[in-house]
């Protein structure tokens, strides 16, 4: 994910200077961009003119995150839309969509829950063979993004508080259950970068005291949707690891955590009997 920038420079910074790469790189370096030359290509390859380009650079330097800017962020190399107020989605989160894709690679139901603008969902059904997919979030804003971008491969979006979004049908038949919850502590969520601070919703982000509401509510109620030997997928930080796998043990589920050093990483991933 790009880095947190330092106070924003003018939004004129760029305006004056002719369109060119080397001038966006210039102006996204002083902006305090870490990968100006990989966001200058991102940018120059979106704008279809001098002008487009210079709104674009613009809200860029004046601190909005280059995926909004864009209006898609990869993920598994998908180009996955976002849009204000929605949760933009983590290339670390790829792990947690590896690590299910190693558990069930056959998995023919699948639901993405607070699914945020869908990412998890798409990356499950780009990888499986045409599988049902079933996504839920409390966000209207997310819902009606999510519903874009899983509309080519027949997803199902729901509105709703985690397993009260679902259709009882999915009962017992759920295959794969992946459940990006929030899960930062209450009182560190005004610790984090501005880019989420400020253009991402709380509810994606507040976990509670300790981080982990969400995840025990999930945890909890995950046995009876999942088919036998499904499993359930849930993202935190290594320093919640510990009581979240106490969650998913006193829930029922055969527990383990999976770590990827690289994206630092850290999902529990339980599997129903």
């Amino acid at each position: 994910m790009p880095p947190t920038f330092p106070a924003s420079p003018s939004p004129s910074l760029f305006s004056a200077a002719l369109p060119s790469r080397d001038s966006v790189v210039a102006a996204l370096r002083a902006a305090g961009c870490v990968f100006a030359e990989d966001e200058a290509e991102l940018l120059l390859s979106a704008a279809g003119t001098a002008a487009e380009l210079t709104a674009l650079v613009d809200r860029r330097v004046t601190g909005l995150p280059l995926e909004l800017v864009l209006g898609w962020a990869e993920f598994r190399g998908l180009h996955i839309a976002v849009a204000p107020g929605v949760f933009v989605p983590r290339r670390r989160t790829e792990f947690l969509v590896s690590e299910a894709l190693a558990h069930a690679p056959h998995a023919t139901v699948v639901v993405d829950l607070c699914c945020g603008s869908g990412a998890v969902g798409a990356g499950l059904a780009a990888a499986l063979d045409r599988p049902e997919v079933h996504a839920a979030d409390v966000d209207p804003a997310a819902v009606r993004c999510a519903r874009g971008n899983l509309a080519g491969v027949g997803g199902r979006v729901y509105a709703g508080d985690l397993f009260d979004a679902l259709p009882e049908a999915l009962r017992g038949r759920v295959d794969i259950l992946a459940a990006n919850v929030p899960y930062v502590p209450t009182d560190e969520v005004a610790l984090l970068p501005a880019e989420a601070r400020e253009h991402e919703p709380l509810v994606a982000l507040d976990g509670g005291a300790d981080g982990l509401d969400v995840l025990r509510r999930v945890a909890a109620a995950a046995p009876r949707w999942l088919a036998p030997g499904g499993c359930l997928l849930v993202e935190t930080s290594e320093r919640q690891a510990p009581a979240a796998v106490d969650a998913f043990r006193r829930a029922g589920l055969t527990t383990r955590l999976a770590v990827c050093e690289e994206l630092y990483a850290h999902v529990v991933i339980g599997v129903g009997g």
